[in-house]
Formats: C-alpha cells, sequence, structure tokens
C-alpha cells in the first residue's frame, strides 16, 4: 500500500521528453469578435492535448487575414500535426478547409481536431483518400450551389426583383445581416436580430458569396 502511495505520489502529468514523440504538435485557436468561444479554454485545451506551441488571435471566421494562423503553418515541418479544438477555429469556409488539408497532406503534415472529427496521422495510408473524396465533394457542392443561387438572380433581376411573390429584402437589412455574419453570428442569432427567415438570411449570404466568386 504504502509502494502504491509512492508511485501516485509521483506519478508525471506529462511524459519524460525521451517519451515524447518525435513530431511538434501545433496549436491555434481562434475567437470570434463577439466572443461565443473562450479562446483561453481553446488553449488550455490544446496544451493538455500536448501543443507545444499555441498560436492564438480574435477575429470575425470572415476575415481573410490571419497572420497566427499563417505564423502556424510556417512553423510545421514534415512530420508534423496541426492541431485544433474544431475545424472552424482555422478555416473560413469549406473550401479553403479542403484546400488547406490537402497541401499539408502534400507536405507530409497532420491535422487534428479534439473534437474528433479528423485526424489524418490515424488514418494513415486512407488520409489522403478522405480528403481527395471531401475536394470532390465540396467542388460538386459548390457548383450546385453557384447554379441554383445564379438561376435564382436571374430569374428575380427578370421578375424585377419578387421571387415568388416574396418581398425584396431592404438594402439597410441586407448589409446588416452580411455584418453579423461576418463577425461569427450564427443563421438563428441573424435571425433573431434580424427578424428574418432563415431561408432569407441564406439567400443573402449565398448570394453575396456568388457575387464574390463571379
Amino acid at each position: 500500500l504504502e509502494q502504491m502511495k509512492t508511485q501516485a505520489k509521483f506519478q508525471r502529468e506529462k511524459p519524460l521528453f525521451r517519451d515524447r514523440p518525435e513530431y511538434k504538435s501545433i496549436g491555434y485557436a481562434r475567437q470570434s469578435t463577439n466572443k461565443q468561444i473562450s479562446i483561453g479554454a481553446q488553449v488550455e485545451e490544446l496544451k493538455k492535448a500536448g501543443c507545444l506551441v499555441v498560436f492564438q488571435e480574435t477575429l470575425s471566421s470572415a476575415n481573410k487575414e490571419r497572420p497566427q494562423f499563417e505564423a502556424a503553418l510556417e512553423m510545421l515541418e514534415e512530420g508534423d500535426e496541426l492541431c485544433l479544438t474544431k475545424l472552424d477555429r482555422g478555416f473560413r469556409n469549406q473550401r479553403q478547409c479542403i484546400n488547406t488539408l490537402h497541401d499539408l497532406q502534400e507536405r507530409g503534415i497532420h491535422v487534428r481536431t479534439l473534437d474528433g472529427l479528423i485526424n489524418t496521422r490515424a488514418l494513415g495510408k486512407f488520409a489522403p483518400i478522405v480528403i481527395g473524396l471531401l475536394s470532390g465533394l465540396g467542388e460538386v457542392a459548390r457548383q450546385m450551389l453557384i447554379e441554383r443561387t445564379q438561376e435564382s438572380i436571374n430569374h428575380r433581376r427578370e421578375t424585377g426583383g419578387n421571387l415568388g411573390g416574396r418581398p425584396k429584402t431592404n438594402n439597410e437589412k441586407e448589409a446588416l445581416v452580411l455584418r453579423l455574419r461576418e463577425e461569427g453570428c450564427s443563421y438563428r442569432s441573424i435571425r433573431k436580430q434580424t427578424g428574418l427567415a432563415l431561408s432569407t438570411i441564406r439567400r443573402i449570404i449565398v448570394e453575396q458569396d456568388v457575387v464574390i466568386e463571379v
């Protein structure tokens, strides 16, 4: 019994240096400007998961400039892994996520999320296959969405901006929806603040994406 107490007393929370993996785990944490997800909690989780360094920043999900995320990517070498609490902490949209996963896979760098959604190291030789499937499905979904939305825009133009009798949303409301989305608000939060239907909110955001793509 005394021996067991002694062992428990000197039990290490972290492995000895010689027992640590040969690769680096680099963490990245992002908090939206509306502070829905605490950055401190993310950093703590990533450190407990074994991250050597955790890069962090506070900015909107729509913000294209992410200096700390870029710094995390630059620190990674072949065999290392990028660690996130969730995929949406690191990527603005599905396309950027898939493209980055593919680029990191080409460099021999792995990606792991603490929610268990993806771990390319654990996938082993199946990782390129999974990422390839995601790339193909993501491109198909994007093209279909753009096509449907463009058809909707053309029809609204031909009918004077009225689609099936639905009243046109004024410019102020549309600008408010886009601003709230850029600040990281969810669709339901935007609905609560604007009084617009979820379908209208989705249309405004998707049409904006199509304009950017074109």
